[in-house]
């Protein structure tokens, strides 16, 4: 009896041991690089990081900068693009930039979950409100570029394996929504601080607030060629628009590189890459209005004569063209500037006929531009340029004068919203910018599908093969899809 006692002692000890064992080896072989689960402040922080950097500040702008005669191609796949070859409008080429968007919407959904009603958050409504606007930013940025697409069934997985595509119109309504629950959100009371974990503003509730009246300013203007009632939204722009950004020192952008262990998207293509040459068009425009920018904008390659690319006939070959002479490694991505909020109101005003207010708003935003941390152009230069802008915008040209100001203030890193307004423009009929390139009906109007979905989702394939990158304008833009 005593040796069955001990034999049943001794097998409750090893089953002991061994669920012990067991314990401490699930705990040794988690992967706390991995966590299934973490504090929404710190998703936040991830969420902005890859909204600046991933999202709005590679692929997108490394591409529109060509497109809109930043930039020219001068070597490999961007040589291809600059050519009008099989890149503009092949899924494999915008891949990178289709699924990180989607990858921020996943973690900025589980965000918005957590912070919601019955979420483990409830109540931390400035985290939800500072989600709900990055879900909104990153939900315009991934329509803009490809039209209509996935969101409604996305994000489901084990769920929905193909998700359908929600028309353009739906996903700006979708916009919309997130933009006023996430204002209603910083308006309320809050326990919870995300603190430190906010890389854009610290924390700063209020600034958060001008940053989503400052996006509902340039989706309103975005929406302009589909508005029932124009000059009603073109009022709703300058109202918007007022109660965003007062100074550069408020506006929406991702600052935070050191130079060394992080650095600017641009700078490190051109470092890895060295892909983009200084174009001619541009420089031109430059030249022509007189522009202190000019040699700013622009420098030769060390030890070379300064060189412009021919638009959409360069030769291939790397360190023969100038190139950026604004591109450094701490340079700031931009997500909302504040000379795009002045710049909106310029357009309202002058589409309403108010020139003056027009003049001081459009000098506004070339002024902040101009002193923008790696242009920097004397301050008496910059009052000289404002000066002779002002006088140029008479009557009707005014509105022409704002669209070329905004434009060459959005050199470089906004490229994918300079792309943005152009396309706009021309949805209007409206001809403010002259583009250079010798195939002017191979100007990329959207960008083609990700492969990541081409290739799993049945729905984004049909769309893939069926919607023309050179003939289909997104629904915004006068096109259906």
């Amino acid at each position: 009896m005593k040796k069955i006692t001990s034999i049943i002692a001794t097998a409750a000890s090893i089953l002991a041991l061994t669920a012990c064992s067991e314990d401490k080896m699930d705990e040794i072989n988690a992967n706390k690089n991995n966590p299934t689960d973490m504090a929404s402040k710190f998703m936040i922080t991830e969420a902005m990081t890859s909204t600046a950097f991933s999202n709005i500040g590679t692929d997108p702008t490394f591409y529109a900068s060509c497109y809109i005669e930043y930039f020219v191609g001068i070597f490999n796949q961007f040589y291809i693009a600059e050519i009008r070859g099989a890149q503009a409008d092949q899924s494999t080429t915008y891949n990178n930039a289709w699924s990180s968007i989607y990858s921020t919407l996943k973690d900025l959904k589980i965000c918005i979950n957590k912070c919601s009603e019955g979420g483990s958050e409830a109540g931390n409504y400035h985290c939800l409100g500072m989600a709900q606007t990055l879900t909104a930013y990153n939900l315009a940025l991934l329509t803009d570029l490809f039209g209509d697409v996935p969101w409604t069934e996305a994000l489901r997985p084990g769920e929905i394996y193909t998700p359908k595509l929600d028309s353009q119109e739906s996903i700006y309504q979708a916009v919309f929504a997130l933009l006023d629950d996430a204002i209603a959100n910083f308006g309320k009371e809050c326990t919870f601080t995300v603190g430190s974990q906010d890389l854009y503003y610290g924390n700063n509730i209020d600034l958060w607030t001008k940053f989503a009246y400052g996006l509902k300013a340039r989706y309103t203007m975005r929406l302009l060629l589909r508005s029932s009632d124009k000059n009603a939204d073109l009022q709703n722009v300058i109202e918007y628009a007022n109660k965003s950004f007062q100074s550069p020192d408020e506006e929406a952008k991702f600052a935070l590189y050191d130079g060394k262990s992080a650095v600017s998207p641009f700078y490190r293509f051109y470092q890895d890459r060295n892909y983009l040459g200084a174009s001619k068009s541009f420089d031109d425009l430059l030249v022509e209005l007189e522009d202190p920018r000019e040699p700013i904008y622009y420098k030769e390659v060390e030890g070379k004569d300064f060189l412009l690319a021919p638009n959409g006939k360069p030769k291939q070959q790397q360190g023969l063209y100038a190139i950026s002479g604004i591109t450094n490694a701490t340079a700031p991505t931009f997500l909302l500037s504040y000379h795009e909020v002045e710049f909106l109101k310029a357009e309202a005003y002058a589409r309403l006929g108010n020139t003056a207010d027009a003049q001081n708003a459009c000098a506004n935003g070339i002024k902040a531009a101009c002193k923008k941390t790696n242009v920097n152009v004397p301050d008496d230069q910059i009052d000289e340029y404002v000066d002779k802008v002002k006088s140029r915008m008479n009557g009707s040209a005014a509105l022409k004068e704002v669209a070329v100001q905004k434009y060459i203030a959005f050199y470089e890193e906004e490229a994918a919203e300079a792309y943005n307004d152009i396309r706009r423009w021309k949805a209007l009929g409206e001809d403010h910018i002259s583009l250079a390139h010798p195939q002017p009906n191979k100007f990329p109007l959207r960008f083609a599908y990700g492969s990541s979905d081409v290739t799993a989702n049945t729905n984004v394939y049909n769309a893939f093969e069926t919607v023309k990158v050179y003939e289909d304008n997104v629904w915004w833009a006068g096109g259906s899809r």
